[in-house]
């Protein structure tokens, strides 16, 4: 005697009926499957868009001959900065830490101020 090998559903589990190659009981469960494996991504992809929002942002407000420039928090939130997301931090020997969006980066000043940069790449 033959035993059958039940197929269940990959989403729910409920058993399957029908095509031997089918995989979910309906369209429901096949989207509520495929959705919890971009989860992941989804997070990462919105995270890195972040990133990039931000460092768009800083390199807008950069004086392109000086590589840096003053601004204010205001400024910045009104642009849509987040200050939530950053790449990297880096402190200098005098004990100041400067916040990178890749290549670009912030200071904080005094009064909500903030100094603009961007890397060298010499460094």
């Amino acid at each position: 005697m033959k035993s059958k090998n039940i197929k269940t559903c990959l989403s729910c589990g409920s058993e399957l009926k029908g095509r031997a190659d089918k995989k979910f009981c309906d369209d429901q469960c096949r989207t509520s499957y495929n959705n919890q494996l971009k989860a992941d991504t989804t997070h990462m992809r919105n995270i890195n868009n972040a990133l990039r929002k931000n460092r768009k942002i800083i390199e807008s407000l950069i004086d392109p001959v000086e590589g840096k420039s003053k601004t204010t928090r205001q400024k910045l939130l009104d642009k849509g900065f987040s200050f939530t997301y950053h790449t990297h931090t880096y402190t200098t020997k005098a004990g100041a830490t400067y916040v990178f969006c890749y290549e670009y980066g912030y200071l904080p000043l005094e009064h909500d101020y903030f100094m603009l940069v961007k890397r060298n790449e010499d460094n």
